[in-house]
């Protein structure tokens, strides 16, 4: 455990370097902490810090910079967020792809980094199945939406399927459920699924749940803002090497997903700093994150990246009021 002067010393350095971006010395520390200690006594609380691994001393210099772990410790224990402080924004009630897209501009402008924004999840309605056998318990599903839109997956089964009970299970979903969403789907086959032979009935649910606004390949979009304001962070411009990665991330839209729908499914704003949500892993970004809702429910997430020298009060506050204009627009919006 660190002792008052040492938490103390530490929510300093990192202030700091969050506002300077330059390894904080023994000489800034002691004007920053306000603490009346020896540069000698400061040096040895560094050090004391550096061995616990919550800050590191780059090479070309004699000062300090925080490292994940000393981002996590003042993230979770000494960050103070003066609420309600970015005031003056609205996001007006439009189509929701709109609504979405304006918060994404909305969080990177005020965030001047990148704004990120699960778009809701959509009812899969479709108008035609299909099941065809691939190998052994793998099976290639063919949704036709009642547009048109043809959404191929694939699924693996419990049990080895023959053609022909694939097509008896495609004939009999074609028959009963078109025109209906998967949920809808699947709140039928609950009450009919004592009804119909296992096996069908086992094919049917891995068929739903293929088609689940929960199986990742269905989970809705992610609308990115902002990418370019990297370019502008010192701590990128000046290596190509961790801009490259930020711009593959932003490339990988399924590992925001992922990461953000682990946000959805929690109260409240949550930060994950570095690689330690081994979704985005990189140890040079950082997500402050937060669910939105329609009328009351949760329907998606939202959320700023940038580099982990950034200031997390601030993206608390940009990421919090930015979920209300978008759960208020989205609820009014007829």
């Amino acid at each position: 455990m660190l002792d008052d002067r040492a938490k103390l010393l530490l929510k300093a350095l990192v202030e700091r370097y969050i506002a300077d971006g330059q390894p904080v010395g023994s000489r800034t520390l002691s004007r920053a902490s306000g603490l009346e200690l020896s540069p000698a006594t400061i040096r040895n609380v560094m050090s004391d810090l550096e061995e616990l691994g919550l800050i590191v001393s780059p090479h070309t210099s004699a000062g300090r910079i925080p490292t994940a772990r000393g981002y996590r410790l003042f993230v979770d224990t000494m960050l103070t967020v003066q609420r309600n402080q970015i005031q003056g924004h609205s996001l007006a009630p439009d189509q929701p792809q709109k609504v979405i897209s304006n918060a994404a501009t909305l969080l990177s402008n005020l965030s001047q980094f990148v704004g990120v924004v699960v778009t809701p999840r959509r009812a899969t309605v479709f108008r035609h199945i299909e099941f065809l056998r691939l190998s052994e318990r793998r099976v290639l599903v063919i949704l036709v939406s009642p547009e048109g839109d043809v959404q191929n997956r694939v699924i693996f089964t419990e049990v080895d399927y023959e053609q022909s009970q694939l097509v008896e299970a495609a004939n009999y979903l074609n028959a009963h459920y078109v025109g209906l969403d998967i949920e809808q789907v699947r709140e039928r086959l609950k009450g009919e699924v004592e009804s119909l032979r296992a096996e069908i009935a086992s094919l049917m649910n891995a068929a739903v749940a293929a088609g689940s606004p929960d199986a990742p390949e269905l989970q809705a979009e992610v609308v990115i803002s902002g990418e370019k304001n990297l370019l502008s962070v010192s701590d990128f411009a000046n290596d190509m090497g961790h801009l490259r990665r930020a711009f593959e991330l932003f490339e990988q839209k399924a590992q925001l997903m992922r990461l953000l729908d682990v946000t959805g499914r929690a109260d409240g704003v949550r930060i994950f700093i570095g690689g330690e949500s081994q979704v985005i892993p990189f140890e040079d970004l950082s997500i402050v994150s937060t669910p939105y809702e329609v009328d009351g429910h949760v329907v998606g997430t939202l959320g700023v990246v940038g580099p982990t020298r950034m200031p997390y009060d601030r993206m608390i506050q940009i990421v919090d009021i930015t979920a209300k204009l978008v759960s208020n627009a989205l609820s009014h919006h007829k």
